[in-house]
């Protein structure tokens, strides 16, 4: 087997295998705690913090028509984003997690920063309406895959009793 492809493959199992380890600490770090803000930065710190890839990391809430920068770990952002614009509302518009191998080519992109290349943008859930996203921004093309979204999407169901109670 060619070396690349072998590097590859263990790059996935090992980012899957951290997707896994980190399920049940984030259960640990939401569990009981009031401070709903302070439990999202420290979600977004460990899952900025576990990844190389990770340029960006953080959540926008849902406040009438538009995302609202929530706590989050990397560079300067965006306040406000309307549905259906960039790749955080239209995730969000189309109740589906979005995943954008060149950030630059998305149609109504926004760039909230420059160094960002790829992105991808999970919905939480409150019932059947978005309450939040979950949003990652990588400074290298197609950084993220499937196993990235079917980690982020199992934590964005971990997370979405935090929202319960707003």
């Amino acid at each position: 087997m060619n070396k690349n492809i072998k590097r590859g493959l263990y790059c996935k199992m090992e980012k899957a295998k951290t997707y896994e380890q980190l399920v049940p600490q984030v259960e640990a770090l939401i569990k009981d705690v009031d401070n709903h803000v302070g439990a999202l930065a420290n979600v977004s710190a460990l899952l900025h913090s576990s990844f190389l890839h990770y340029f960006w990391c953080g959540f926008y809430i849902v406040k009438g028509d538009a995302l609202e920068l929530g706590p989050f770990q990397g560079e300067v952002a965006c306040y406000t984003i309307k549905k259906g614009r960039g790749v955080c509302g239209k995730a969000w518009e189309d109740k589906q997690t979005a995943v954008v191998p060149n950030a630059l080519q998305f149609p109504g992109h926004i760039a909230c920063s420059s160094k960002s290349r790829s992105e991808i943008v999970v919905p939480v859930f409150k019932g059947n309406d978005v309450i939040a996203v979950i949003d990652v921004d990588s400074k290298g093309y197609s950084a993220f895959d499937d196993i990235d979204k079917d980690g982020l999407e199992k934590i964005a169901k971990i997370i979405s009793p935090l929202f319960m109670t707003c």
